[in-house]
């Protein structure tokens, strides 16, 4: 399959590193011209020259901004003012007893991982449905459906992009224009070899090391191993192709069968 978006332009937000850095590597790789972003302007610029470097495409820029804030996301909407393709990326997580999240901390997250996505969705799918063509992806989890018990928080976010990319495709419906959500499943990312070799120790190999850590702890993974931050990015770029045009509405996994479910 030959996936080809020269001439489109595609927003990934929270894009300097991990999963978002992959999404923005494999769109730019792809052929269109890939807008990063982030809240801090050194980091936009190495991974604008990461993507740049990492996918063979100079068409890659920066737009720098704290999507959680409207100030934020005025100052990225002014940067990039249309786009073909929105990857709403950008999110939060972290562990808290569930009686311990006080109410500031649950709008922090809910601005975060939700609104930051619904105020650009708002922004640029009305021109989407106008030129009759657009893709927006709003990265959720598998915490969407099997809500952990200490991210309570985290996965109310996920839940409700859920309901946010079910809602908004319906607004987009018979427009050429979809929406779906992307559900992924524990990932390869950041801090992840740290968090595992403190479970598993440091004598094994890593492949070995994850492997025991997903049996032991993440049981539910028929995949046995973390999801690398490219798998999720090959799901993206397929659902922003000219190839997806009949998948909308939908909450697609790549979860590696974590979710123990035949459907979402």
């Amino acid at each position: 399959m030959q996936i080809d978006l020269s001439g489109r332009t595609a927003l990934v937000t929270g894009s300097t590193q991990g999963i978002g850095h992959a999404i923005a590597t494999g769109l730019a790789r792809a052929g269109a011209r890939v807008v990063v972003n982030g809240r801090d302007e050194g980091r936009v610029a190495d991974a604008v020259r990461t993507v740049r470097a990492g996918s063979g495409n100079d068409d890659v820029a920066g737009a720098v901004g704290d999507l959680a804030r409207e100030q934020g996301a005025a100052a990225v909407l002014e940067a990039v003012p249309t786009a073909d393709i929105l990857v709403n990326n950008l999110g939060i997580f972290g562990s808290v007893p569930p009686l311990e999240i006080d109410d500031a901390e649950w709008r922090r997250y809910f601005e975060v991982n939700v609104l930051s996505a619904v105020r650009l969705i708002r922004a640029y799918l009305p021109g989407m449905k106008e030129r009759g063509w657009g893709r927006v992806l709003n990265l959720a989890s598998d915490s969407a459906v099997a809500i952990p018990a200490e991210m309570i928080h985290y996965g109310m976010t996920k839940t409700a992009l859920l309901a946010v990319s079910r809602g908004f495709a319906k607004d987009a419906a018979g427009t050429g224009v979809t929406v779906n959500s992307v559900i992924a499943g524990p990932t390869h990312t950041g801090g992840v070899e740290g968090f595992v070799r403190e479970l598993v120790g440091d004598e094994l190999p890593w492949d070995e090391a994850q492997h025991e850590f997903m049996v032991k702890y993440r049981p539910q993974s028929l995949l046995q191993r973390l999801i690398e931050p490219e798998e999720i990015a090959n799901m993206v770029v397929y659902l922003a192709s000219p190839h997806a045009s009949a998948t909308t509405g939908g909450a697609v996994r790549v979860d590696g069968g974590y979710v123990d479910s035949i459907l979402p």
